[in-house]
């Protein structure tokens, strides 16, 4: 299945998400436009939904914190990761048993 907010990139798969901070928990919720929808549990201070997110991925794709790299939108809703270590094809197979 292809997954619009995920691209292979020459130093991973980057996934944009849009980021609903100070959820209930911590969980993927749908897409929204061209970005998989993530709730974070954390609030947007001082980076803990950032780091919260990297966690998160993290766990979800099982790779290390340190391959989970925020690219970009390090302030917004929207954010783009780079995902190393993984393929696309990997990335759409734990996605689809997820969403």
């Amino acid at each position: 299945m292809k997954y619009p907010f995920l691209a292979e990139t020459k130093k991973g798969v980057a996934i944009n998400l849009h980021v609903v901070p100070k959820a209930s928990k911590t969980a993927m919720n749908g897409t929204h436009g061209d970005s998989l929808k993530l709730r974070v549990q954390a609030p947007p201070v001082d980076g803990k939904a950032n780091k919260a997110i990297i966690a998160y991925l993290s766990s979800l794709f099982s790779i290390p914190k340190s391959d989970v790299v925020l690219k970009s939108g390090a302030s917004s809703r929207k954010k783009t990761f780079i995902l190393k270590g993984i393929t696309l094809d990997q990335a759409q197979r734990i996605l689809g048993n997820k969403i």
